[in-house]
């Protein structure tokens, strides 16, 4: 049964509570839902129920296509001035002896490593030290582009914009537009968290507000560029915590059309300062894909970082409103698997994408920064694994000392 015929059968469910009802009728009709009404899903929807509804969604938009695109990470340092109650991956400068600060040419080395590769794009985002400043990572953009031009630099948090701006002593609109001339192309969406004060203030007291989050990013936008948008969910929010965040989002999305992606990052409780908060479930997480598609009706892609929640739960997912699941990574990020996610060494080859992708029903493109289809692998039949195959993908050096 395909997806419209699945939410029509729900529709004549004469049992299903009337305000699910009224929900679902406007998923059916492309209408908007309101913030009341993404509680009540969190609440009251069955994890069948939303799974229609969001499935509905997605295939609405982008049918069978799940993307997924050839990147790697470089993390400058782990040490960070800030210190967030939730994460197992900074160290306090105090703490130097546990961390690693690249240097520049430690950057550019991991960069030259992967001459010849097909690789699109490089990720850099770490924590924040005074030395990593507004001149550091413009040089660091520049030289990047020097010797790849082709190379997409998505790059840094409105965390570690709004530090060395303020370092810098100019304002978002003008670092901004110095970024974007140094060669920055895009932005990731770390750094959310949970917007509303009442938890923030709990789990990331010290960096940037909401506000200036969200500022940052439009001024972004209204340079032209895109970005990314993540919530760190499953701590001690509630669910009408999270759909004040996914209104935020929302909102500023529909003034500037500059969100490409929201990505949901579930909460790991590994050697934090809140290990003693129990992790969500897998239920959970599937519900809060579901909700995070129904409810963010203007954002393109909803994603899901396989490296953090499982390969097996990514690809459940792309049942729940997903139709992205990240990159092949290559074990060149410390930041999930510092944090107890099951992948310690995340590192998936193309052909294994390729395959959980297919094995959930899904037809896999291979896509760059900007959702620009590289290679549709659709009828790709790739060569009988033998003792003798080489690896399909790239070993990729970690910056981690």
């Amino acid at each position: 049964m395909d997806a419209g015929k699945k939410l029509t059968f729900l529709l004549n469910n004469t049992h299903l509570d009337n305000r699910l009802k009224a929900i679902a009728e406007k998923v059916y009709h492309g209408a908007r839902i309101s913030e009341e009404e993404g509680v009540l899903l969190f609440e009251k929807g069955e994890l069948g129920y939303l799974g229609t509804l969001a499935n509905f969604i997605r295939e609405r938009r982008h049918g069978d296509l799940t993307y997924f695109n050839r990147n790697f990470h470089i993390e400058p340092t782990n040490l960070c001035v800030y210190d967030c109650k939730f994460c197992s991956y900074s160290r306090l400068i105090k703490e130097r002896a546990d961390g690693w600060e690249a240097t520049m040419e430690e950057m550019l080395n991991q960069v030259q490593s992967y001459d010849g590769e097909p690789v699109t794009e490089a990720h850099i985002v770490g924590g924040v030290l005074p030395q990593y400043n507004m001149t550091f990572y413009m040089e660091l953009f520049s030289a990047i582009k020097r010797h790849r031009p082709d190379l997409h630099i998505k790059a840094l948090t409105p965390v570690e914009y709004h530090y060395i701006f303020k370092k810098a002593k100019v304002d978002y609109a003008t670092g901004m537009a110095m970024m974007k001339e140094a060669g920055l192309d895009s932005m990731p969406g770390g750094g959310a968290e949970i917007f509303h004060p009442e938890i923030r203030e709990q789990i990331a007291k010290d960096k940037c507000d909401a506000t200036q989050w969200l500022q940052i990013h439009e001024v972004w936008h209204q340079l032209g560029m895109h970005s990314n948008a993540t919530m760190l969910y499953g701590h001690i929010e509630q669910y009408w915590h999270r759909i004040d965040h996914m209104e935020r989002l929302r909102a500023l999305q529909d003034t500037t059309g500059g969100f490409q992606t929201f990505v949901p990052l579930k909460f790991r409780n590994k050697d934090n300062q809140m290990s003693h908060v129990a992790e969500s479930s897998v239920i959970e997480d599937l519900k809060n894909y579901a909700v995070s598609r129904i409810y963010l009706d203007n954002f393109p892609h909803i994603k899901a970082y396989w490296a953090m929640i499982s390969r097996e739960t990514a690809q459940l997912s792309l049942g729940f409103g997903v139709d992205d699941i990240d990159g092949t990574l290559d074990d060149t990020t410390k930041i999930y698997s510092m944090a107890g996610a099951e992948e310690q060494h995340p590192a998936m080859s193309t052909r294994e994408l390729v395959e959980l992708i297919r094995n959930a029903g899904r037809h896999p493109i291979e896509r760059d920064t900007l959702y620009r289809v590289i290679t549709d692998y659709r009828d790709v039949v790739f060569e009988e694994k033998t003792a003798s195959t080489p690896a399909a993908y790239y070993q990729l050096p970690v910056l981690n000392k």
